[in-house]
């Protein structure tokens, strides 16, 4: 009876396995769609020397590889949450030159996909929350604060959102080799 308190209150006791980066707390793995995701790597994104948001990427098989993450057909996510307040204009002025820049030249067959994802984007101050999380046969699925947005289809497409910060023409080299760092803690 008290070994199996004992071990009761161990687990309890036990801190949630989590990492934290300037106050925002990213749990080292979530379920989507039953499936265990891994926190790849995590970063903050700086623009003009302000510290804008803070970045988890979740991978079903944590690597440094980011041909590999962008090949995977599972689901992956990234959670991005504000540490300071963007207008709706700088939120949709920013993705769109993120993704216009991943996307490159096939950019011309995306203009519709990204003028959805931009109409879903709003205004948002610190501990705001946006998750975009690819699910393979339902699309880029973009939750604000937990509620859901609307889907937008196309691995293409979801390759491309997450090339924003993981791809060849990242927004910021930095912020792109914390989120391949597979996992390890920096």
């Amino acid at each position: 009876m008290f070994r199996a308190a004992a071990v009761l209150l161990l687990a309890l006791a036990a801190p949630v396995a989590a990492r934290e980066i300037r106050g925002v707390t990213l749990p080292e793995s979530i379920q989507v769609e039953g499936h265990t995701l891994a926190l790849n790597g995590a970063g903050i994104r700086r623009r003009f020397f302000f510290d804008v948001y803070v970045i988890g990427l979740y991978v079903e098989h944590p690597t440094t590889d980011r041909d590999a993450i962008l090949a995977a057909n599972g689901p992956r996510r990234v959670r991005i949450e504000l540490v300071r307040s963007v207008s709706a204009e700088q939120m949709r002025n920013a993705v769109a030159e993120g993704f216009r820049r991943s996307a490159g030249a096939a950019m011309p067959a995306l203009e519709t996909r990204l003028a959805r994802l931009e109409s879903m984007l709003r205004a948002g101050g610190p501990g705001d929350v946006t998750t975009l999380t690819w699910i393979p046969g339902r699309g880029t699925v973009v939750t604000d604060d937990g509620h859901e947005l609307g889907a937008i289809e196309g691995k293409d497409c979801a390759d491309v959102v997450f090339g924003v910060w993981i791809g060849p023409r990242s927004v910021d080299a930095g912020l792109a080799r914390a989120l391949l760092a597979g996992g390890k803690t920096e």
